[in-house]
């Protein structure tokens, strides 16, 4: 975990001061005294960028990098989870993990149109969203646990339904990426499946579900794609 902020370094003193206090796992950072911090993405080498600052993000997801604003959210501890220490990462499909292809038909056309589209290219993987990567990194980390040590468990939580669902898991197999939960909601809202999963974080290009999302689990904007135009 890096921290990238606008702060300068002198203000910057009082942030170290309290991952001291808090015994966070943070030894890296970059203060730019008002400037954008983004260009230090790549530099650190890093896979995901959070901020509240939506222009940053923007330009992350120019550059190429998974990036997400935080928004304020309602965070409700999970209960009754078996494994309580596993971080569990939750994404929309469309615009986040695959392109907005797909929902670019639905915007202009319409769902008939957009299931039509679905049921013609069934078998032709969806194109990468700006989360590709980052669920492929998140993949290999994987591997190298067993199933059930793994310290992350994965879910794709879409309103698509059936019968758009088996375009969205030929294309996962076609990347040889694991996703441990899928559910095809066809629409329902998201917030209460997301707290069922029992989600740490949850990424997705709409606000409508973003707002749902954040009475419930933290929740990161993702500004990609036909729904952000």
């Amino acid at each position: 975990m890096i921290l990238l902020s606008r702060n300068s370094a002198d203000t910057g003193l009082r942030i170290f001061n309290s991952i001291q206090h808090h015994q966070l796992d943070i030894g890296r950072a970059a203060f730019t005294r008002g400037e954008s911090t983004h260009p230090y993405i790549s530099a650190f080498g890093a896979h995901l960028f959070l901020s509240a600052e939506p222009d940053d993000v923007r330009k992350a997801l120019e550059a190429g990098f998974a990036a997400a604003t935080i928004l304020p959210s309602v965070s409700i501890p999970s209960t009754g989870r078996d494994k309580p220490l596993q971080l569990r990462i939750a994404f929309d499909g469309d615009a986040v993990l695959f392109s907005d292809e797909a929902e670019r038909i639905y915007k202009q056309d319409g769902l008939d149109a957009f299931h039509s589209n679905e049921a013609m290219t069934t078998k032709r993987p969806l194109p990468g969203g700006p989360f590709k990567n980052f669920l492929a990194m998140l993949h290999r980390i994987q591997l190298d646990y067993s199933e059930d040590t793994s310290p992350i468990r994965t879910a794709l939580i879409t309103a698509r339904g059936a019968p758009a669902h088996e375009r969205v898991i030929r294309t996962l197999r076609a990347w040889s990426i694991r996703i441990d939960e899928a559910l095809f909601l066809g629409g329902k809202d998201k917030g209460e499946f997301l707290k069922a999963f029992g989600a740490d974080i949850f990424f997705d290009d709409q606000q409508k579900h973003c707002e749902s999302a954040r009475q419930h689990v933290a929740t990161g904007h993702v500004p990609h794609g036909v729904a952000n135009e």
